[in-house]
């Protein structure tokens, strides 16, 4: 057996027993290597006003772990200790809203009364309340298991910021690529990935905002609300379906019509229509064109925007993440190739 085929064997059979060991952490050091290419430039900031890599990494760890895990920390404590003081009435209240509303739909909705008709039988106080207090149980495993993910990614992402320089050298000798090459695809990525991270932050804090100012002015808890409702903006389709739905019916409830039509139409026309489908693909545009000085080095903003829904469509939250990546390291492997080919027909 020649010596290089020996080689690739043993690296093939080190590279599975690696998979076999690092498959639970592996996501967690994706999403770290990927946030740390998104956030390079707030680490080369610190790196060069504290004069320490270390330090620099130390930094940027701990600004994306207050990111990650104040505002989800406040929204559970705060929502536990408002759901340990509900009044049991609202349940009921809530009940006969919803069946008075069934049994006289108004006359756009009158078509789907005989479905209306069965629903009723099946709506109780108790189904309502085991409904909400299981769907918080939910929301309370769920961010249980993304502060433990959250918490991996942090420790991957120090790892990743600290050590990067090492790494990406390491792999420019192993990968056989030329510098141009993978000068190009660390750039596109890198350029991508800062302009998803930041225009993910930004969006989910103008929705929050927008929707916590509305909410304020009916007399409610604003800030616990954005908070929600900027963690509910990263779901596709149904994440503002899930916070203003409640709020409509728990003001039909306690008969308050005016402010449930107001939160309605507000979230749905200023946040889910203007904000979301006009002004989000405007802010990754604006982005865009700051971070990216180089047109070539710029990914059409639509194209980024359908990759982040894809991305949290497919791999849930972190997709918002995976989704860009994935399609920028393809757009540029595509580059590389018409590269490859100019070059060819050239010679």
């Amino acid at each position: 057996m020649k010596p290089q085929y020996f080689v690739a064997i043993l690296f093939v059979t080190s590279l599975y027993w690696m998979y076999l060991l690092y498959a639970p952490f592996l996501l967690g050091i994706i999403i770290a290597a990927l946030l740390a290419i998104s956030t390079s430039n707030i680490h080369n900031f610190f790196e060069k006003v504290l004069k320490s890599k270390f330090l620099a990494a130390l930094f940027s760890s701990i600004l994306l772990a207050v990111l990650f895990f104040v505002p989800l920390g406040y929204f559970l404590v705060t929502l536990s200790i408002q759901l340990n003081s509900v009044d049991p009435a609202v349940f009921k209240n809530i009940e006969i809203t919803i069946r008075d509303f069934l049994a006289n739909p108004p006359e756009y909705f009158l078509f789907l009364k005989p479905y209306m008709d069965s629903t009723i039988q099946d709506i109780s106080i108790n189904s309502i309340a085991s409904y909400i207090f299981s769907f918080t149980g939910n929301i309370g495993s769920l961010s249980v298991a993304y502060l433990k993910n959250a918490f991996l990614v942090i420790i991957f992402y120090f790892f990743a910021q600290y050590s990067g320089g090492f790494i990406i050298d390491l792999l420019k000798r192993v990968v056989q690529m030329s510098v141009d090459e993978t000068t190009l695809l660390a750039k596109e990525l890198s350029s991508v990935m800062s302009v998803v991270f930041y225009s993910i932050i930004i969006n989910a804090m103008f929705q929050g905002i927008l929707f916590g100012l509305a909410v304020s002015y009916m007399g409610y808890n604003g800030l616990l609300f954005g908070i929600m409702y900027g963690f509910a903006s990263l779901i596709p389709v149904v994440g503002g379906v899930i916070m203003w739905l409640p709020f409509t019916l728990y003001e039909f409830s306690i008969g308050e019509s005016s402010n449930a039509i107001f939160i309605a139409l507000y979230t749905v026309i200023v946040i889910s229509i203007i904000a979301d489908t006009f002004v989000k693909p405007l802010i990754i545009k604006e982005l865009n064109i700051r971070l990216l000085k180089e047109d070539d080095a710029r990914m059409n903003e639509l194209i980024i925007f359908f990759a982040i829904i894809a991305g949290l469509t497919t791999f849930g939250f972190w997709g918002m993440i995976l989704g860009p990546a994935i399609t920028a390291f393809f757009l540029t492997i595509l580059k590389l190739f018409e590269a490859r080919t100019k070059e060819y027909e050239g010679a």
